[in-house]
This record gives C-alpha cells, structure tokens and sequence, in this order.
C-alpha cells in the first residue's frame, strides 16, 4: 500500500521553525546518550545506590529507546507524524524533569525507562521532517544541519555533564532538557503539518513482542557482560539465548506473514542498505572510541574531568567545521567518494590513536582528535542523504527508525566490545610485564632505574607496580584503538554497495517531488 508523500515545505519562516524543532528534538535526544554517565558516582551517593545499581541508570534507558526504536514508523503512519513527535517531545520533557527531582534509585530508573520510551522517536522522526521539508537538491544541506545534532550531541555531552555537575548538581544533567523540550513542543503544535493517517493500520503484536525480546535481552546482556564476566556468568548465558530465540521467532514470523511489524521493502534499496551498514561503522567508531578517550585522558594521562571534556569536544569542532562544507561537496563529489575520503581519515587518526602514551601532549590530543571528527562528519552527510535518495516515499518513516535502530545497537556493541578487550587486555598485558619484575632483569640493575626502583624496599616494589599497571593500559587502550581501526579500514571496499548519488539525484529531479511511489 503507497502512500503520498508529505509535501515540501515552502522556504520561508514556517520551514525555518520546523528545523529549529526537529533540532532542539534531536539535540535533547542526543545529548541524554552520554551526558548522565559523568554524573553516575555523584547520583550514586546522593540517591543510595550500589554500583550495580546505579549503572541501570544508563541500561534502563538504553534498552527502553531501543526497543520502542523499531516501531516507529508504524506509530507515526498509524496516528500521524505531527501528533506523535509533539507527545513524544512532551514525554521526554516531563521525565527528564521527574529524573531531575528522583529521590531514590527506584524512582530514577522508572523514570529514565520513561525517558527512553518517549525519546526513541526523537531522532528518526526529526530525521523524517528534515528530509520533508527541503526539496531533493537541498537535501545534503538539511542532512548536514541535522547530523550537527546527531553528532554533537553525543561529542558534548560529557563536557556539559562535567560542567552542569561541578559548577551545579547532578540534577541540573535533566533539568537542562526543559528549555528545548518547550521550544520543541510549542514550535511542533504551531507550525508543523500533520501527515495523513492510515486508520487501516493493523499492529504486529507477535512481531513487535519478539522483536522487543531480542533487543532487550541482548541490550541487557552487552551492557552488564563485562561487570558480570560475560559467558562465565548464568544471568549473561541465560541472557543471550533469549535474545536468539526472539530473534529467531521475529524473523521467521516477518517473513511467513503477509503483514509483518518492520517492513522489509526498505531493505530492497541498494542505498539503504548500504546506509545501514555505515550507519553501523559509524555508531561504533563513533561510541566506542568515545568510551575509550574519556578514561585515558583522565585515568592514564591524568587530566580533571573538565580539561577531559574540553579536549573531547574539540572532535565537534571537526565534525561541525564537515559538515558545514560537506554540503557543498556533494555537488561536485560523490558520496561514496566522500565516505570512502571520511573513512579514511578516521583510519588514519585511530593509527595515531595507537601511539599514545601517558605523555602525549595537548597539541597531538587536539589535532588528531579535530581530524577524526572531521573525517566522521564527511561520512555522516552524504550517509544520511544517500540512504534516502532512491528510497520510496512511504518508507522513509520506516527508514529513518531502522538506521537509528542500527546506529544505537552497533554503539551498544562496540562500547561492550571495547571495554571487555580493554579489561581483559590489561590483565593480560600486567600478567607479560609483571614477569619481567625480578633480580635476574638486567635493566633493573643499572644503577639510575636502581636508584628509583629498588625491588628489595617495599617503594620501589610499589613504584614497579605502578610503572607495570600505567604501561599496561596504555598497550590495552594501544590494542582496542588498533581493534576498531582494522573495522574502519574494512568497511572501505563496502562503499561499493553505494550506488551513484549523481545518476539517482537526475532521475528523481526527472521526477515531480510530489509522485507517489510505489
């Protein structure tokens, strides 16, 4: 069944107003990803939380958005896309205000579930009217004043949690949610267009049950893996099959049924399926080197949390300054030329990531860090537009949640993923270095490393213990850097399922924006 597309919004203030609404919408989103983690130890005090406890902070609501992700497109078809992202903006202003006044960890964690429940529509819906509301040739200059907030968001939030924290309290990490959610929803109620409703709609139940299943069980099992000891944990083994056995039945039930929950038409466009696989590189280069420059700044090199936060932010800058130019790239290059040059770049910042040791100055820090954002934004723009320019219409609701979807499991998995390697890693390093600790090793015997490592006082035993434990996380933090570099690298020979943006952005210019397609 074809549905006629939403129409283009005229230039002027209207549209303008609309963008400042999908913006604030998807800023908020994006900012609640990282922003609550630095705040976690102060949290966990004033709320009386054991550290398990406190870390269902952060599950609670990574497992929320992203099992309410995947039915996204059916709600906002089914009861009409203004109505939907007006509630769901309004849900995720009022518990960010009921996180903000939480009394104990009860009420933070159902609040936060809130959070995640109503904030999962956020990004694919704001995604959605960006791309409606500017016309086919002006859609990599939408796309790369969205993906500013989809990108920024996540890059400054632990130096805006850092501050808000130190300068205020944990609580002001949600309150600062407020202002955009009400410019958010009264900019929505006022000059946003409602789409059509399809009222002959009918809900996968079965579908959606063990689509949610699958998500949660995984979601679960990746966030509480490494405190848990992975497969040697029954909660972890238990957690799995379930997530396999939910998979399993949603797949096989979505491809016997003539009406299933996630509409697999969307996966018969080359483009989009190309998407979805960058969208996942993206999310976990992205995510997972986040959540490894954090603890090296501070923990490794030793730097406060505010200067940590400030040198992170400085990757925004380099996807800010992307994605201000890469707009006017596409018009003379293509986009899988754009991925495969940003894909690149942030191969060659990981090489540099690889060398970093405890005395790494401020200027390296920067440089490769500004380039590595610089590289993110050249893939994320053309990324975001290509996915959708052959795509029908009628899907692209559809669309935009599933690259979502991928983009939040992939980030999932590649923190799990990194934060084990970096765990076992370290041991695993301590255990080599600590062997060569002993009277028989020559180099300990040289009168100046003698001097301040004597291994017959207990010092210079807890000096070698020191010097053993800081080299072996900066080769554990060497390894996962070099782990998702080789990811990087490999994802360059897939930009040839990309098709060419120039031929498909002829032939839909052949075409009046308002056909209906099939």
């Amino acid at each position: 069944m074809s549905t006629a597309a939403a129409p283009i919004a005229v230039p002027g203030l209207r549209r303008n107003m609309v963008t400042i609404c999908a913006m604030t919408a998807t800023i908020m989103q994006a900012l609640d990803t990282t922003i609550a983690n630095v705040a976690l130890p102060y949290m966990q005090g004033s709320l009386s939380a054991s550290q398990d406890q406190i870390n269902w902070v952060l599950t609670s609501y990574i497992v929320a958005a992203a099992i309410m992700t995947a039915p996204v497109g059916w709600i906002a078809n089914r009861f009409g896309r203004k109505r939907i992202f007006i509630v769901c903006s309004a849900g995720f202003t009022i518990a960010s205000l009921l996180c903000g006044v939480a009394q104990d960890i009860n009420q933070m964690v159902l609040f936060r579930l809130l959070q995640g429940v109503f904030g999962a529509a956020l990004v694919p819906l704001s995604q959605a009217v960006m791309l409606d509301s500017y016309a086919l040739h002006e859609r990599a200059k939408a796309m790369s004043i969205w993906g500013m907030g989809v990108m920024m968001g996540p890059i400054m939030g632990p130096s805006l949690g850092a501050w808000l924290t130190e300068t205020y309290s944990w609580h002001w990490v949600f309150f600062v949610n407020l202002p955009f959610g009400i410019v958010t929803v009264l900019g929505l109620l006022v000059f946003m267009d409602e789409t059509k409703q399809n009222t002959e709609l009918r809900f996968d139940w079965f579908g959606f049950a063990a689509l949610a299943i699958g998500i949660g069980s995984m979601q679960v099992a990746l966030d509480r893996g490494e405190q848990l000891g992975w497969l040697e944990s029954n909660e972890i083994i238990v957690e799995i099959i379930v997530a396999i056995v939910g998979f399993y039945y949603f797949f096989a039930h979505s491809l016997t049924t003539a009406k299933p929950f996630i509409q697999f038409a969307i996966f018969k466009d080359r483009n989009f399926v190309g998407g979805c696989v960058f969208m996942a590189v993206m999310g976990l280069v992205l995510f997972s080197t986040m959540a490894l420059s954090s603890p090296y700044l501070q923990n490794v090199i030793g730097y406060p949390i505010i200067t940590a936060g400030l040198l992170l932010a400085t990757r925004g800058c380099g996807t800010f300054f992307a994605m201000m130019l890469v707009g006017r790239f596409m018009k003379f290059i293509e986009a899988r030329t754009l991925i495969i040059g940003g894909l690149a770049l942030m191969s060659l910042s990981l090489f540099f990531m690889t060398g970093w040791t405890d005395q790494t100055g401020v200027p390296e820090i920067i440089v490769v860090s500004i380039a590595q954002g610089f590289g993110l934004g050249l893939v994320f723009v053309p990324l975001s537009t290509v996915a959708f320019l052959t795509l029908p219409n009628h899907l692209r609701t559809d669309g935009t949640a599933m690259l979502t979807l991928m983009r939040n499991v992939a980030s999932s998995i590649g923190i799990s993923v990194v934060i084990a390697q970096l765990t076992e890693g370290g041991r695993r390093v301590y255990a080599i270095l600590s062997e060569h600790i002993n009277p028989f090793n020559h180099a300990l015997q040289m009168p100046d490393v003698r001097g301040m490592i004597d291994l017959n006082s207990d010092g210079g035993r807890a000096l070698a213990d020191a010097v053993v434990g800081i080299q072996s996380q900066i080769i554990a933090f060497s390894l996962d850097y070099q782990m998702v570099m080789i990811i990087t690298l490999c994802a360059i020979p897939l930009a040839i399922m990309i098709g060419s943006s120039k031929v498909a952005l002829r032939k839909q210019s052949a075409a009046p924006e308002h056909a209906v397609l099939e």
